[in-house]
């Protein structure tokens, strides 16, 4: 049944207003507060942290490895530690609306039970012991809503009435999580259209190895028939390790490492050619060697059978992509599947070739996330630099490299774009010139008040290895990470 039009505003309206009842009446931001912050380019650092004390700025800026050292030391408290996170999300909440579900009350239950078992035996639950996480809005949580942004989802079970259901079911990563010590608090936006990769997010590099082995110590193959056995491979990780030294300079048996600049379908922004431009410059530097490397199938009718729920209307920047067509017949859906495994086996023969000039596999390739820094709502045009990933099933971890920067991130006026989302995603960084010098900036085109849209956005760059190279791909973001922190020190040979 589609509801009207009011209706889903109505329920949208009051699923926002439960969210923000669920704040602590002393986390809440005055509306000099909330004006202070719309006029703010950066939200994170400084400007969060006028409104935490000094133990809570403390606890945030930890690693998560050493902030799991600190709780297992009882140095901090599981409590303490869920506090700092859960006033932080509550803040930046208040300001940008960047949470799906607040978990608060659970997570503070989770701590207080966590370090009762502290107390009672002396050591840690399990190697996530007290560690905030926050979920992705497609993971199920008892007690709390799952809607991946479907207002239709709202109070049910991805769209199901069901009693049995319906704030009943903890998803398989929730039980790992739960049974690690993690401490859940919150949902993050998480929409997607078809069966999609989870992925692993964290301040550092060390961050995402200790989440992911902890999971993978559980063996969720045992219970997750979707789940490949497959433990760590601590050897593979190893020996990709010591190919580097402690600052990420080649040894024996330098890392290969390909490029692909561009997809030959939407150039990449100059802020992500220069983040390229820096890793390739880096990994020269330190002796690796570097080479010039190289789907909606169902008529998109998911997506508008959960919208109907509410009736809920696609969001402009949408709604060209999932235009309701007819679904794809079966014969041509099959043959798709054919031409996709077809890519895939074309792929691994490319991949292979690269043994030509001598005689060693590239190991990884460096390419962008997206043709352009962080992304402005309603410019996101192109999303074949991972979808092509998807495609393959390969191994994937993103790092960051730089941000843009107005003064160095030259606009090319002569610049031809390949096709019309080209142009389109060129013109989202088309220059206007400042009034009292002549730096290019980049600017949204719709924008009235800012010529600064990119200035400053984060550029990560993604590093891609074969299919089942988890280990391998996280060891080479290792070393590349260590690499660039080096540079900004100036650690140099």
């Amino acid at each position: 049944m589609i509801i009207s039009h009011a209706s889903w505003q109505a329920t949208a309206r009051a699923k926002f207003a439960d969210i923000h009842s669920r704040i602590p009446q002393e986390w809440l931001l005055s509306d000099t507060d909330l004006e202070k912050a719309r006029k703010q380019r950066t939200l994170t650092g400084p400007f969060i942290e006028q409104y935490l004390d000094d133990c809570e700025k403390e606890i945030i800026g930890q690693d998560s490895v050493r902030l799991v050292e600190k709780i297992k030391s009882q140095e901090y408290t599981a409590v303490t530690v869920t506090r700092a996170y859960c006033k932080t999300a509550a803040i930046a909440q208040q300001i940008n609306n960047c949470l799906h579900e607040v978990m608060f009350d659970f997570a503070s239950q989770t701590a207080s039970e966590l370090d009762q078992f502290m107390a009672e035996n002396g050591t840690v639950k399990g190697p996530l012991h007290g560690l905030p996480i926050s979920l992705k809005d497609q993971f199920h949580v008892k007690g709390y809503d799952t809607t991946m942004g479907y207002v239709g989802w709202i109070g049910t079970y991805e769209g199901s009435k069901d009693p049995a259901k319906v704030h009943q079911v903890n998803s398989q990563v929730v039980q790992e999580l739960l049974s690690l010590g993690a401490v859940l608090f919150c949902k993050n936006p998480g929409q997607d259209t078809y069966a999609s990769s989870v992925g692993i997010m964290g301040t550092t590099v060390d961050a995402i190895r200790l989440v992911l082995t902890s999971i993978l110590s559980t063996k969720p193959w045992l219970r997750d028939p979707n789940v490949v056995k497959m433990p760590w491979d601590s050897e593979a990780e190893a020996s990709t390790l010591a190919r580097a030294d402690a600052c990420g300079f080649a040894k024996d048996r330098p890392l290969k490492i390909g490029f692909y600049w561009t997809d030959g379908m939407v150039t990449p922004h100059p802020p992500v050619k220069r983040g390229l431009q820096i890793v390739h410059g880096i990994l020269q530097d330190m002796k690796h060697k570097v080479v010039v490397a190289f789907l909606k199938a169902d008529g998109a009718h998911d997506v508008h059978k959960q919208l109907d729920l509410s009736g809920e209307p696609l969001i402009p920047p949408l709604q060209g992509a999932f235009l309701l067509r007819d679904p794809i017949p079966l014969l041509e859906y099959q043959d798709l599947t054919l031409q996709g495994k077809a890519y895939n086996e074309a792929y691994y023969d490319y991949w292979n070739s690269t043994t030509n000039d001598d005689g060693r596999l590239v190991d990884a390739v460096v390419m962008p996330v997206a043709p352009h820094a962080a992304v402005i709502p309603g410019k996101f045009y192109q999303a074949a630099y991972t979808e092509s990933i998807n495609l393959m099933d390969y191994s994937a971890a993103v790092i960051p490299v730089t941000s843009a920067d107005k003064s160095v991130d030259v606009f090319d006026h002569g610049y031809q774009p390949l096709n019309e989302v080209d142009r389109k995603n060129w013109e989202a960084c088309k220059p206007v010139l400042a009034t009292s010098s002549v730096v290019l900036r980049y600017t949204n085109l719709n924008s009235e008040d800012d010529a600064d849209t990119y200035d400053g956005a984060p550029v990560g760059l993604q590093i891609v290895a074969r299919k089942w190279e988890e280990e391998k791909v996280w060891a080479i973001a290792k070393i590349l990470d260590t690499a660039l922190k080096n540079r900004s020190e100036g650690i140099v040979r």
